[in-house]
């Protein structure tokens, strides 16, 4: 979805997270969901709404501030002691019960308390915080929200693969018609990577896909009944192309 430059984070999160959230129900009935979100959808209307989801569990980064940094204090202590003694980065980790201004009630809050060292560079407080309704301990809910490293490397993938931040016309709704236009072509991309699961491009990202697959000389033979496509013999990704190919319903010939 395209917005203004200037829009928050959580403008429009509510909507999106309702109808994915439907179609994961109508695809997946009966399961538990799992939603990791960044620091600026820790917003009441996001929290709330989460809350109300049956079968719902979230984790949601939120920025620091000084109650949270006064929560924080005895594990910082903690955590800088054990720096000290070891020379490395150290982590400890706990949780508070936690109400921003405008949130309607009290949240867990787990606290990843940690210090970090660098060679040549003094040590560095890194407090963070995330609110979450899982029960588990705060190592555990910490470790599920790091893994959303993962997902931001998708995020990379329609950037530097497919430039979905490529908007230059002059209008707002052209501009919208070309992310989609990119999403539907990540869509694409993402079937021919699981098609391409028992070949070299199995794990390949959008970029390398494009340019072993997609971007090949070939000359076109167009007839009344057909379309044949005479590659080179020499293509160095020949052999992933041909099994990816009739995969997708090709015939050699």
């Amino acid at each position: 979805m395209l917005r203004p430059g200037n829009a928050p984070a959580k403008l429009g999160a509510v909507g999106i997270l309702w109808r994915v959230i439907a179609r994961l129900r109508d695809a997946f009935p009966g399961v538990r969901l799992f939603v990791r979100l960044d620091g600026g959808f820790a917003c009441t209307e996001v929290l709330d709404f989460l809350d109300e989801q049956p079968r719902v569990n979230y984790v949601v980064a939120i920025a620091k501030n000084s109650v949270l940094e006064r929560r924080a204090k005895r594990l910082m202590g903690r955590a800088r002691r054990l720096s000290r003694e070891s020379r490395k980065t150290e982590h400890v980790f706990g949780e508070c019960r936690y109400a921003a201004r405008k949130w309607s009630y009290k949240r867990r809050v787990v606290i990843k308390a940690e210090v970090t060292r660098l060679q040549g560079r003094k040590p560095k407080d890194n407090p963070r915080f995330v609110v979450t309704n899982l029960r588990s301990t705060p190592r555990d809910v910490y470790q599920r929200y790091r893994k959303r490293g993962e997902v931001e490397n998708r995020i990379k993938e329609l950037h530097h693969g497919l430039h979905i931040d490529r908007t230059s016309c002059s209008s707002f709704w052209a501009n919208q018609f070309r992310v989609l236009l990119t999403a539907a072509a990540y869509v694409l991309m993402q079937e021919l990577r699981l098609h391409a699961k028992h070949s070299g491009c199995a794990r390949a990202q959008v970029s390398t896909l494009r340019e072993r697959l997609l971007k090949i000389g070939v000359w076109i033979e167009v007839s009344v009944r057909r379309i044949v496509l005479h590659f080179p013999t020499s293509h160095p990704f020949k052999q992933d192309w041909s099994r990816l190919a009739v995969a997708l319903g090709a015939t050699p010939g």
